[in-house]
């Protein structure tokens, strides 16, 4: 054979081989782009887990240092998480109208805000600072016209609302104004009674707040154990198992953790200087539910335990009522506010927390749970008397000056003939 033949076989030979030599090479390339993608994959994971893990513990650690400060900066991280909340809420109905020239839409949502926090917190202040208020002479027409005044704020706003009303942007103005009353009742109406919680002892926060924690852990992790059986079609990993199995611990875990506090009278005594922190001496008359009590044993149950009666605080069967509605009911603000973002199209309700989300994410239901608090304290636990502060001003605000003085004069005879003030002072009063 020539050799330009010889040549041209060999070439021929050798390009024939190369399809081959390239497939050899990209099944060798092939591997390592994927382990490439699966390394980084694996350490955006693992800086996600940072992430969440460094702001898990700043969280906690912030909390805890805030609750033993003292009951006025709970307060304050209240009102700040509701703020940042609602902000988080109003964003995703106020998103779609930054295409649009519509006036005053923003503002509105935050004017509604303010006009609802000064009815909510004024009235508030106004319980517990009555006295103080009352007797000022700038302050004592807000004090008694506080509702009316409320009222007026919230007419205001509506009637703004509707002289802004443009034709073909009816249908989305008006969910724009329905959405903003849901998130206020949602979220600023039920923060309200959080701080209400707050003002009756920290014990009121502190084991709701917690119940919800607790579920929401033992939620994960017995789902994952033995989880099965899907709860709810908005949220596809809850199972039955691990709801109910959350339910179980929490009661339990919950029993032991209010055994623990109701041993602090930080935690049992409603706060009665803003000045005060948890390192403070508390002194007060504890609620008669703290106190030991004398319970009969269920019948069908006394040769078991041998003994017809037991003590313990009524606290307890509390507890297992309010951790029953942290496992049963509160989880649904949750699932709530995942329709919610399942219908804006969104992971997270924002970035306020690295790692974590939004507040919505964090408190969606720590706001149900809060109201639930207050409603059950006050129907079942609250001992209801007239304080100081709402007798005087009652007399203030619905005696005339002339009863005013025949009261006065009452409580001086009263105040004598019980030898609390002596005759010299009496009539010196007079």
């Amino acid at each position: 054979m020539p050799a330009k033949q010889q040549t041209t076989a060999a070439n021929g030979s050798s390009s024939s081989k190369s399809p081959i030599k390239t497939a050899k090479k990209q099944r060798v390339d092939a591997p390592v782009e994927l382990v490439t993608d699966v390394q980084s994959e694996r350490e955006k994971k693992i800086q996600n887990l940072i992430v969440r893990t460094t702001w898990s513990v700043v969280m906690i650690v912030g909390f805890f240092v805030l609750l033993a400060a003292g009951h006025f900066w709970m307060i304050t991280l209240v009102l700040g998480l509701q703020l940042l909340a609602y902000k988080e809420v109003i964003a995703l109905a106020h998103e779609p109208s930054r295409k649009r020239t519509l006036p005053y839409s923003k503002t509105l949502n935050w004017y509604f805000l303010a006009s609802t926090v000064y009815y909510l917190y004024g009235d508030t202040v106004l319980y517990y600072f009555e006295e103080v208020l009352l007797v000022d002479r700038v302050l004592f027409p807000f004090a008694i016209h506080h509702r009316f005044i409320s009222y007026m704020l919230y007419i205001i706003g509506f009637m703004i609302f509707v002289s802004t009303l443009e034709k073909g942007h009816y249908q989305y103005q008006f969910m724009q104004f329905a959405f903003t009353h849901v998130a206020l009742f949602l979220i600023v109406v039920q923060a309200h009674f959080i701080v209400k919680n707050i003002m009756s002892g920290m014990f009121w926060f502190f084991l709701p707040a917690s119940l919800v924690i607790i579920n929401d852990i033992f939620a994960y992790l017995c789902g994952i154990t033995f989880g099965k059986t899907p709860l709810i079609k908005i949220s596809p990993k809850k199972t039955v198992e691990g709801f109910v199995g959350a339910w179980v611990m929490t009661v339990i875990i919950g029993i032991i953790l209010g055994y623990f506090l109701i041993q602090w009278p930080y935690m049992i005594c409603p706060p009665s200087d803003f000045s005060l922190s948890a390192f403070s001496e508390y002194t007060c008359v504890p609620n008669p539910v703290f106190i030991k009590q004398t319970f009969l044993v269920p019948q069908f149950l006394q040769p078991l335990l041998r003994q017809s009666t037991f003590f313990i605080e009524p606290i307890h069967f509390h507890v297992i009522n309010m951790a029953t509605f942290a496992s049963l009911s509160a989880p649904f603000g949750g699932f709530f506010a995942s329709g919610i973002k399942r219908t804006f199209g969104i992971k997270d309700f924002g970035d306020t927390i690295p790692g974590h989300g939004g507040i919505t994410d964090r408190m969606d239901c720590q706001f149900l749970m809060g109201f639930f608090s207050y409603m059950y304290y006050t129907s079942f636990i609250a001992t209801h008397k007239q304080g100081m502060d709402v007798v005087l001003a009652t007399a203030m605000t619905s005696l005339t000056p002339v009863e005013q003085m025949q009261l006065v004069q009452a409580l001086q005879k009263y105040l004598h003939n019980q030898g609390h003030i002596g005759k010299e002072i009496l009539q010196c009063m007079n």
